[in-house]
């Protein structure tokens, strides 16, 4: 059977799998003209679906951009900088100027150090092999920040294409509709203006006459705490509303839960004060480092939930990374769900994260 095309992105129509390029159910196959569904919402309700693509099959279609001009916008979760970071990006967008776009700005407390944050960002960027022209603290979902960023863009882009990267669940469909309303000044620009791309996954806006703004796929990062939860269960551990602190004076020889996905065990020090960024839907349990293992396999999916059964299904077992803190005011980060503000001070902990998840530390920003 001669394969079906989508004549919007030019994917294979495929009826088989939602989260893959041209999906689309198989009543619509007669439509004309055929579209996949991520091309027929985008046409008929201004609503970019993001598709996902493993690295290896995202390089395999940038060859016709890597040596094109034009600036690449990359968006960030803050709340998950290790796990939507891509690493891979110089070799998929060649020597492009890279602007960094630190979403979700609007969930960080107040008590956030800007500069500090900002500062953090461009190291971890430079650790990851990614020179940035520039970092912007922004939030898609409320507007904050887009006017710099836009401003910015327009002066890094000069009269070239732009092109928005982003991992999977980053919530980049949501910050093109903010950027292309804003580049613009037209919100219905996408719809009125149906111009999608002729590669595989690609769409694009136009800017002007002679450039267009390019959503690309989002990459699969395996390494992402949203890979390994159910869509109830990552609700719970996504931040909606500006993270309120919590504090616990813990003893040495105790441990904090939060929910069966990851624990921090208090080692060795004088008692402190463990404070606490997460998700305020996301339950933290305190417990005696003796009994920790226990409450875990008893109470796992129960009391300590998430996870929920779905999630216990593919989760893999937390592993344990051991720390010694003796000079400054540290985080202790656990990537996809927050993080752990510890004092200066001589402490030794062990944080606990699903295998692959990787546990971080930094200097604190709050």
């Amino acid at each position: 059977m001669e394969n079906m095309i989508c004549q919007g992105c030019g994917a294979v129509i495929q009826t088989s799998d939602p989260d893959r390029p041209g999906y689309t159910p198989e009543s619509a196959l007669d439509n004309e003209p055929l579209l996949c569904q991520r091309c027929f919402r985008l046409k008929h309700y201004n609503d970019i679906q993001d598709v996902s693509m493993t690295d290896d099959d995202f390089l395999s279609m940038v060859g016709q951009i890597r040596n094109k001009k034009g600036l690449v916008v990359h968006l960030v979760d803050i709340f998950d900088v290790d796990g939507t970071l891509i690493k891979s990006l110089p070799r998929i967008v060649g020597d492009k100027p890279v602007v960094l776009a630190a979403n979700k700005m609007d969930l960080l407390p107040k008590s956030t150090n800007r500069n500090k944050l900002t500062k953090w960002l461009r190291t971890a960027a430079k650790e990851a092999g990614l020179t940035v022209e520039a970092v912007y603290l922004i939030s898609s979902a409320k507007g904050h920040g887009m006017s710099n960023l836009t401003e910015a863009i327009e002066h890094y882009r000069r009269g070239k294409d732009v092109y928005i990267v982003g991992t999977t669940n980053v919530g980049k469909s949501t910050f093109i509709n903010k950027l292309i309303q804003r580049t613009t000044g037209a919100k219905d620009v996408i719809t009125t203006s149906y111009f999608p791309g002729t590669t595989l996954g690609f769409i694009e806006i136009p800017l002007d006459g002679n450039s267009v703004l390019i959503d690309t796929p989002g990459i699969v990062n395996r390494k992402q705490m949203a890979h390994y939860v159910s869509d109830s269960d990552l609700k719970v551990i996504t931040p909606k509303k500006e993270v309120k602190p919590r504090v616990y004076q813990l003893n040495s020889e105790q441990t904090l839960y939060f929910g069966g996905l990851a624990r921090i065990d208090f080692i060795k020090g004088e008692r402190q004060s463990f404070v606490c960024y997460f998700s305020n839907e996301l339950a933290i349990h305190r417990t005696k480092l003796e009994n920790a293992d226990k409450l875990l396999n008893e109470h796992r999916g129960g009391l300590l939930s998430p996870p929920g059964p779905e999630t216990l299904q593919k989760v893999p077992e937390l592993t344990k990374h051991a720390f010694r803190l003796d000079k400054e005011k540290t985080d202790i980060v656990f990537p996809g769900l927050g993080w752990v503000t510890l004092p200066e001070g001589d402490i030794t902990v062990a944080a606990h994260s699903p295998k692959g998840v990787q546990v971080s530390l930094r200097k604190s920003f709050t």
